[in-house]
Parts: structure tokens; sequence; C-alpha cells
């Protein structure tokens, strides 16, 4: 039975969707109003792409934890569903916070997802809880919560307990957990279940140990071309040169499922997105064996001031097709997104020295290729460019090194703007891609060997693109509009 708390968020949603099509990015996902954050739920059920998102519909302000709802067939085109969940139960009052969906063999679609229980006396409880529905309406059991504080490890956080991610194989239903230990560290857990409604504890997957931040958050685990590999959001990242900045962070661990304990053993940690606004990453498995990763694009900092003139704030990542080569985590835009260009503009072989712009070779949605090569100390490209804004890609050959900057790129507070991070570049050579969609920017380097993400909030007139070098580069470019709505 739908809640009137849950009736109120739809009839919210139908009235003010439909006023602001229009200024909604082309391709990513936003709430369409009010206020977005993690994904939820990334999940295939019968034949179409589900994806649900925290979401408050109400203010571009942080609120009380819904549910978002869209799907998909082609991870550029997403169809706005009413709101899945609301916080309108004991357990979850003050908040349906992440978690995760999957298709059941009977054809439910279950949604195991965080609540937030704050008490009389002060104290908060998360735990986990299930929904059943049919890709459109979801009923909450009568059994939540279905995983408590009383299935947690010694030492373990019920305050700090959160961000299921579920899955199905021949075992039946698995899921991991994040939690805080009692060291201040972060550990993922494991349960399993025969039935989505009772679960059993099943050890811990992975722990921090005073490694990688103290909160371990919005977890997910598969294998991927031979190796397990896991994936988590960090609070108070230490530095660690240019692959992890200080404060929140993203994690991958790759390695190997010790199949007897059921932990992973590490063989290679990076950072996932080395930009300044990417959280919470979420994959699902397609139908034709894809993994498929969508974050969140924003920074919790970025999150709290500086919020642009628009009836909505918060926007996801273009879903990006994941490897591991080398040892290493690729990713690359969805393959889907090449069947929208349009308006081809190239050019070979162009000497870059002092600040150039090419005809043809602007706008705010866009896929872009570079190819940079020469002698040069740096070379910068500028995006989303007009009178007095910018927004400043700049590589330096000889440290290895790429800097986004977004200085000049409209914002008005003090917030992270400016990242570095290193690039496979050998002798000046260094392929890009850079895909934009009105309100963002993200990047591409090697082949997807690295990734950085950004918001911009300028006007779209500012649309120029250009490029200068300190010295003397060749570059080759490959430019298309994106015609995602033609």
């Amino acid at each position: 039975m739908q809640s009137e708390m849950l009736r109120k968020a739809r009839e919210y949603e139908r009235e003010k969707r439909e006023q602001v099509r229009e200024l909604l990015p082309d391709f990513h996902v936003t709430g369409g109003i009010g206020w977005i954050n993690d994904p939820n739920g990334f999940s295939l059920y019968k034949g179409e792409y589900h994806l649900f998102f925290q979401y408050y519909p109400f203010d571009i302000t942080w609120g009380p934890m819904h549910w978002g709802h869209v799907k998909t067939k082609d991870f550029l085109h997403w169809e706005y569903l009413p709101a899945a969940l609301a916080p309108d139960a004991p357990y979850d009052k003050d908040g349906c916070f992440s978690g995760s969906a999957v298709e059941l063999p009977n054809g439910e679609h279950l949604l195991l997802y965080t609540g937030v229980q704050k008490t009389d006396d002060g104290d908060e409880y998360q735990t986990q809880c299930v929904a059943f529905g049919d890709g459109m309406d979801y009923e909450k059991s009568p059994l939540n919560p279905v995983i408590d504080s009383s299935m947690l490890p010694e030492g373990g956080s019920h305050v700090d307990f959160r961000d299921p991610k579920v899955w199905r194989d021949g075992d039946g239903l698995h899921a991991i957990a994040a939690n805080l230990c009692s060291d201040g560290s972060g550990a993922i857990l494991q349960y399993d279940s025969d039935d989505g409604k009772h679960w059993r504890y099943a050890g811990v997957l992975a722990a921090g140990r005073g490694h990688y931040g103290t909160m371990w958050e919005c977890p997910d685990f598969f294998m991927l071309d031979g190796k397990a590999v896991l994936l988590h959001s960090a609070h108070e990242m230490q530095n660690e040169g240019l692959e992890f900045h200080p404060g929140d962070g993203t994690v991958c661990h790759i390695g190997q499922l010790d199949p007897e304990k059921r932990c992973l053993v590490d063989e290679h940690v990076q950072a996932i997105d080395y930009g300044v606004d990417f959280y919470a990453p979420q994959t699902v498995e397609t139908s034709d064996g894809r993994r498929i990763m969508i974050g969140w694009m924003q920074s919790w900092a970025g999150s709290r001031e500086g919020r642009p003139k628009l009836p909505f704030f918060g926007q996801m990542t273009v879903p990006r097709e994941l490897s591991v080569r080398n040892g290493k985590l690729y990713q690359w835009p969805v393959r889907e997104l090449e069947a929208f260009r349009r308006n081809a503009v190239s050019y070979e072989n162009v000497t870059v020295t002092e600040r150039l712009r090419l005809p043809g070779v602007k706008g705010r949605v866009l896929d872009m290729r570079l190819h940079i090569r020469g002698t040069y100390g740096s070379f910068r490209i500028r995006a989303a460019e007009g009178e007095s804004v910018y927004t400043e890609l700049t590589i330096l050959p000889e440290e290895g090194i790429m800097r986004m900057d977004r200085l000049n790129s409209g914002f008005p507070h003090d917030i992270v703007h400016v990242r570095e991070f290193p690039v496979p570049i050998q002798n000046g050579e260094i392929d890009l891609r850079i895909i934009m969609d009105k309100y963002s920017l993200e990047l591409f380097a090697g082949g997807g060997a690295c990734a950085a993400s950004m918001t911009l909030y300028t006007p779209l007139t500012a649309d120029g693109i250009s490029f200068s070098a300190d010295g003397s580069a060749l570059l080759d470019v490959e430019k298309y509009d994106l015609a995602i709505n033609d």
C-alpha cells in the first residue's frame, strides 16, 4: 500500500518535472527536480536497466532521503519513473539510505537498502531493509529490518552500517555492507540469503586496518577479467602522492578472492576517478556481459556551497564500461554513445604554440578525441570558454601529470577547484577523450587508464574550445556533437 509520504513525492514529481525538462543535461541522469546523490539499485530487470538514487524531491538541498527512479535500454535515454521509496516506516523514518537491487527467480525486483532510525536519546541505528516490487511499485517487507546490529562482528558500529550491495548466483543471494570498526577504520561485511528475507552473517570481505581513510561506504564487489574487484568510497582519506587526495575519496581494490576465508587479497589499489566530482559508484552486469559503472558526479564539499540556480542539484556520470588490464582498472564511456555522434570535425598535424581555436571545434554537448605529441613544457586545453570564463586542462609531460582547473568556471565559493593526477604519457605523447554535457566535463586518458570528472555551471553560451602550448606541439582533433535527443 502506498503511504501518504510517497504519494506526495510522486504528485510533486508529476507537477514539476515537465516544467524544467529543457534545463536538464541531455544524457546524464539527474532527479529532474530536487536533490540527488548516490546511485542506488543499478540493475537489470526484465530486459531494462533500472537506476535508483538518493533523492529529496522538494528542495535542491539534502533532506529526508527517498529513492528516485529511472530506467533505460541504452544507458543514454532515461525514463523517469515515480519515486520508489519514502522514509515512511519506523525503521527508516530518518532516511532510506543507499542500497542495491536484483531480479529474483520469481520475477520480483528486490531492493535492499539502509533504513535510518534516530532514537529519542540521540542514538542512531542503521539497519538493512528490503522491499519487493514489479519495477514500478514496491512494498516494504513486514520482516524489516532483515539485517540489524545483532548481525555485526565484535566491535562493529550500529551507527555506521550501511549501503548494501546485493547479487545472485547459483548459491543464492549474497550482499556486502559497509561498517566502521572499533579501530576507526572501514570494513566490508558479507551476508548470505536464500530468499532475500532471511539473512545470515558470513564474515569480513575486506578491512582497512587504518589504511584508506576511515568509514568505507557505498561498496560494490564483482569478478572482472579474472580478478576480484572491490569499489568503495572513503571518508578522511590521507594524501598519498597524486593517487589519493585528502578528504572523501574513491578506492578500487583488485586482487584474488580467497575461497576458504572468503576475503579479498589485494594485488593493486588505485583511485577510481581523479577528478573533483566523483563519489559512490555502482555497477551492473549487462545482458551481453559488460560491467557498467555509474557514479555521483559531485563532491560533498562542493555540494554545500555554490549551488547553481537550477531546479535540480546533482547528476550522475556517463555510464562507463570497465575492464581490468595489466592488473589495473580501465574505464571508457559506454559504446552506445557513439551512435549519437553528429557533425564530425577533424584536424591532423596542427602545430600548436600560442592560443589557437579551430573552426567547428566548440560546444557544450560533445565527444572529442585528442592526440598530442611533440616537444613542449606544457599543453593547455580550455573548454566551456567565454568572455571571462573557462575550464582548463593542462598536461605537464615531464612530470607525467594532468592538472584539472575550474577556478575560472564561475563558482563563487572557495571549494576544491584544482586537482593534479598522473596520466600515461610517454615522450610528450598522449591520447585524451573528453565528454561534455552542458554542466559537466569527463576526461579519459590513455585509452581509459585514468578518468577525471567535474561539474561546471557557467552559461551554456560559453562553448569555446582553445589550445595552447609552452613550446611546440602537434595536435590531432576528432570532435562530434552528441545528438541524444534527435
